[in-house]
């Protein structure tokens, strides 16, 4: 809880010296622009297609305007702060990545029914992936989320850890909605050539990076919940800041 408010805190940062400026230049230099080839248009000057490319351009910029509204709100105190509970961590003598994600996300309903207006729950579905049916209802269950403004949705499989051929499996992937990718990589960044660019990017090294920070996360956790020496759970911390500091592909 006690990082909530920096982070918020972050947010606001953000938003007011990177989002917000971006926002307001694009949209007002991509106006002007407008502007100024339709007047051209007008003097008979054949500016359909720049007109087009701008105006294109101007609804991507005033989309991004918007992408950040939802998960932005006043925060003046403690009553204000919103949590919505995915997983179980640890507790008193356990780490709970022996449980199914079901239970997690029953415990977690629990706890947004008796944590007051701070605790929020979080919606989730459970989807065969050999049902094609489930499968298409999970597809619009996601479109409906992101259409009203959420962020997107994490796909888990039913087991907290689980483990291939390979080794361990990614234990989860999120899938977010186009206008919080917006927010990400940029207001064009779903223009038909960004897209192609985007697609060719490799995962490969991302990958390997998220499994073994996870590897290392819950190495700490179990060190916690022994009663290790602090220094011991600071070593698997320090890992992990370590390898957020390897080179990867900042578009990722």
């Amino acid at each position: 809880v006690l990082g909530v408010p920096n982070r918020i805190r972050t947010c606001d940062l953000l938003i007011k010296s990177q989002y917000a400026p971006v926002a307001a230049s694009a949209t007002a230099g991509l106006s002007a622009a407008l502007e100024a080839s339709r007047r051209a248009g007008k003097r008979g000057v054949d500016t359909a297609a720049v007109a087009d490319r701008l105006d294109d351009r101007l609804g991507r910029a005033r989309k991004y305007s918007a992408a950040w509204a939802p998960y932005v709100w006043q925060i003046n105190s403690v009553d204000d702060l919103r949590v919505a509970s995915f997983h179980i961590l640890a507790s008193e003598g356990a780490v709970h990545s022996d449980k199914p994600h079901a239970w997690h996300m029953a415990l977690s309903h629990r706890l947004s029914e008796v944590g007051g207006s701070i605790m929020h729950p979080t919606e989730w579905r459970s989807v065969r992936l050999d049902d094609p049916a489930a499968c298409a209802a999970a597809i619009a269950w996601w479109e409906e989320l992101v259409l009203s403004g959420g962020e997107g949705m994490v796909v888990k499989p039913a087991d907290f850890l689980v483990r291939g051929e390979k080794g361990l499996v990614q234990p989860a992937l999120k899938v977010r909605g186009p206008e919080y990718l917006r927010i990400i990589y940029g207001p064009e960044y779903d223009a038909p050539e960004n897209i192609a660019r985007l697609r060719s990017r490799g995962l490969s090294g991302k990958r390997a990076l998220a499994l073994r920070e996870f590897s290392l996360g819950l190495e700490a956790l179990e060190r916690f919940v022994a009663h290790e020496p602090l220094r011991r759970v600071h070593e698997c911390v320090f890992g992990v800041l370590a390898l957020e500091s390897e080179p990867v592909d900042p578009r990722l």
